[in-house]
């Protein structure tokens, strides 16, 4: 049983917060503990201020996806979306799909999800050419717990097997999910945006 299912399940919500606390007060002095991929990913996504939204199943996906637009107020708004699969999937909500901005928000699947750092890889086949501050501040993603992935380099890795005769361009990273962290010098040079992540449970 994956960790998403567990804390969605039967764990009250007292129990995941002294979980994650745990995991955040550790000393970065004292050795690292290999979390599972899962766990790690969850604990650096909320950390860079990414809100996700655990699906068990493809109707619990359209719910969710219900639930953001009417707390967002994004009915009957324009959707930036350049993937044909999302717009008949989610064809029922009478958004309008765009190929450009502004809009009231980008719509898209990703590459991988990664754990070690809480970001989410991306590319052309999501972005096309476009680059992050070309799109609006507000990101919906859709993406599976077999996205998952360590690193980075297991991403772009990934990334080449799957796409041998090709390898697309734009390959970037969203890891910057806090409007206020735009000033952060840390982050400079950064695009943040407000983002909710849907993952789709199908391991």
């Amino acid at each position: 049983m994956s960790l998403f299912r567990r804390l969605f399940s039967s764990k009250s919500k007292s129990d995941q917060k002294s979980k994650e606390r745990h995991a955040e007060d550790r000393s970065k002095y004292m050795p690292e503990i290999n979390l599972p991929v899962d766990e790690s990913f969850m604990i650096n996504f909320k950390r860079n201020g990414g809100k996700f939204l655990y699906c068990d199943s493809d109707d619990e996906v359209l719910d969710s996806f219900d639930k953001i637009l009417l707390e967002n107020d994004w009915y009957e708004k324009d959707v930036c979306c350049f993937d044909i699969g999302l717009e008949h999937k989610f064809s029922g909500f009478n958004l309008n799909y765009i190929k450009k901005s502004p809009a009231s928000f980008f719509f898209a699947t990703c590459e991988y999800l990664i754990a070690d750092s809480g970001a989410i890889l991306v590319s052309s086949n999501q972005l096309r050419e476009k680059k992050l501050t070309e799109l609006p501040d507000d990101f919906i993603i859709l993406a599976s717990t077999s996205q998952l992935v360590n690193s980075i380099g297991e991403g772009l890795k990934g990334i080449k097997e799957k796409n041998k005769n090709a390898i697309p361009s734009n390959i970037t990273t969203i890891k910057n999910f806090e409007p206020q962290k735009e000033k952060d010098f840390l982050s400079y040079g950064s695009s943040s945006k407000n983002l909710y992540l849907l993952l789709l449970e199908d391991l």
